[in-house]
């Protein structure tokens, strides 16, 4: 016995019977938020930090005995330690597996910088936060930078290691640019726009 085969689907009715599509709400690979610019732009003021206390350690030096409330002659150690601590932690950003463990430490000295200004908060003294000497009060200011740096190095160690990819060295120069500024306009002692 001979059967009719059923009638071919028509296209339009295929069609229809598709899943719509969600082309319009996945996100774009490159507006997601990019780790390995953030991890690279911290381990990069991690190494110039390490760098400067290398170039300035006289200053940097009465900078930290200061800073942490010890004895002048205590400066160096104290400097070579931090300098030693940052360039670790530098070194370990940019190390993908060892990543969690560089902002775990860049957290913890950066907290610590935040607690050690916190403390001297309206003193007048240099702090060694800035590439030339400023005798000026400790604000709050001051006290936030680390500790938003120490927020954000924390952030870093619970996300998955980032690569590097070809655009991630250009970010991070663009958000060490926006850093170095805004730090620039906050070492301003007396700017127009902070008038009432």
């Amino acid at each position: 016995m001979c059967t009719t085969p059923p009638p071919a689907r028509s296209s339009a009715r295929w069609a229809r019977r598709l899943p719509p599509t969600r082309s319009s709400s996945r996100r774009c690979p490159e507006m997601a938020p990019a780790p390995g610019s953030i991890t690279l732009f911290l381990a990069l003021l991690l190494a110039g930090s390490a760098l400067h206390k290398g170039l300035a350690h006289e200053r940097l030096a009465i900078a930290a005995a200061r800073l942490a409330g010890t004895r002048p002659s205590s400066g160096p150690l104290l400097l070579l330690t931090a300098g030693s601590v940052e360039a670790v932690a530098a070194a370990c950003l940019l190390i993908t597996p060892l990543q969690r463990t560089g902002a775990l430490i860049a957290a913890a000295l950066w907290l610590g910088y935040a607690i050690a200004l916190f403390r001297r908060r309206g003193e007048v003294l240099d702090c060694g936060c800035d590439l030339v000497a400023r005798e000026k009060p400790v604000t709050l200011a001051q006290t936030a930078r680390p500790a938003l740096l120490a927020l954000a190095a924390g952030l870093v160690s619970t996300l998955p290691a980032a690569a590097f990819g070809i655009e991630t060295p250009f970010a991070a120069a663009g958000l060490c640019a926006l850093y170095l500024g805004i730090s620039e306009l906050l070492a301003i002692p007396q700017p127009a726009w902070r008038k009432p």
